[in-house]
């Protein structure tokens, strides 16, 4: 068996540089320029990510997108100026239309994304179902919001596998060997660092609110606005640090997770050496540097998270990755990427 590190070759200067025209473009030109700017940011860090001496490619057609993009941000506008005035009977409908086409959204999204995505110039394929996509981001999503902590990592599950077991590269098959089990050790995991970590904000914060009322006088005339006011602040704030936290875990855990148990056609599989406790402080500090500096720091914050996943991700192959057979390629609809894009739609790790 061969070991192939995946190589990251991007930095954040030349980052910087695609960056800020990116964002310049997009505003003077009031946002038609976004589908540009995707396309551009996705070819940038492709391009940099190697593996076995070739990079990867990302084709996508702008003008696809951007057709795309202006139908679903017109659907998007229309609900937000109907649901601000109150015409509900318009609202109502679109927000059911959402829904009801969020898993078609999310399998269009995916097809988009692997015929767009190619490694020695062989394009990567979806072949998932409309009917499985419903299974797992319809019926999986309704039971999850159900049932909470008990359901949710089952819906996670269905979704990763869904991703993987319908992925292709040429002829060769995806298929996820993953089981549902560990996705709830990871939401247990979650849920101990979210009660833990705020029971160690909340206690002194408890403290402080009680000292601020007086001695045996709890009222609102009591109040010292000069000890509360600076204890909301910093309970907000922790508040937040705490939800990067525990998103970062889960995002880091689950993609970890994944790629240990993901493979190609039996005879590729992947392995993630990084730590997931490493992504929760990238993320978090990555966070704190973004908001201190205004946004400007956002390419050497992607250019960082992204070098220290990619490099602690190895392909193990049985069979020399030139052996795949070249499959046809297909043009996909842009509908499903700018809906992901425009209403956040989280297909990806």
């Amino acid at each position: 068996m061969t070991e192939y590190p995946v190589t990251f070759t991007g930095t954040a200067g030349e980052y910087f540089r695609l960056w800020i025209v990116n964002v310049a473009l997009t505003l003077l030109t009031l946002g038609i320029y976004l589908p540009w700017a995707r396309v551009r940011t996705r070819q940038y860090f492709y391009g940099h990510t190697w593996l076995d001496g070739q990079n990867f490619e990302y084709r996508a057609n702008p003008v696809a997108l951007l057709r795309g993009y202006l139908l679903v941000g017109a659907l998007f506008v229309a609900y937000s100026l109907s649901a601000q005035f109150e015409y509900y009977w318009l609202a109502g409908p679109l927000l059911l239309l959402y829904v009801g086409l969020y898993p078609w959204l999310v399998r269009q999204s995916l097809r988009f994304q692997a015929a767009n995505t190619l490694h020695r110039g062989l394009p990567f394929g979806f072949g998932g179902t409309v009917r499985d996509s419903y299974v797992a981001y319809g019926v999986a999503n309704v039971i999850g919001g159900i049932g909470g902590l008990f359901a949710l990592p089952w819906a996670w599950f269905m979704q990763r596998r869904y991703q993987l077991d319908h992925v292709a590269y040429g002829t060769a098959r995806g298929h996820f060997r993953g089981d549902v089990a560990p996705f709830y050790i990871i939401a247990v995991t979650a849920v101990g660092i979210a009660i833990g970590a705020g029971l160690l904000v909340l206690l002194p914060l408890a403290a402080v609110a009680f000292a601020s009322f007086g001695r045996g006088a709890l009222s609102v005339e009591t109040l010292d606005p000069g000890t509360l006011l600076p204890a909301l602040i910093v309970g907000y704030v922790a508040f937040i640090l705490l939800y990067t936290v525990v998103w970062q875990y889960i995002r880091g855990a689950t993609m970890k997770y994944v790629l240990d148990h993901g493979e190609l056609g039996g005879v590729v599989r992947t392995r993630a050496t990084f730590s997931s406790w490493r992504l929760v402080w990238i993320g978090v500090s990555n966070a704190v540097v973004t908001v201190l500096t205004l946004g400007l720091a956002t390419p050497w914050a992607a250019i960082r998270r992204s070098r220290y996943v990619l490099e602690g991700i190895q392909v193990r192959a049985i069979a020399p990755l030139d052996d795949f057979a070249a499959g046809a390629l297909q043009r996909e609809s842009a509908l499903g990427e700018a809906a992901s894009e425009l209403l956040d739609i989280q297909v990806g790790f």
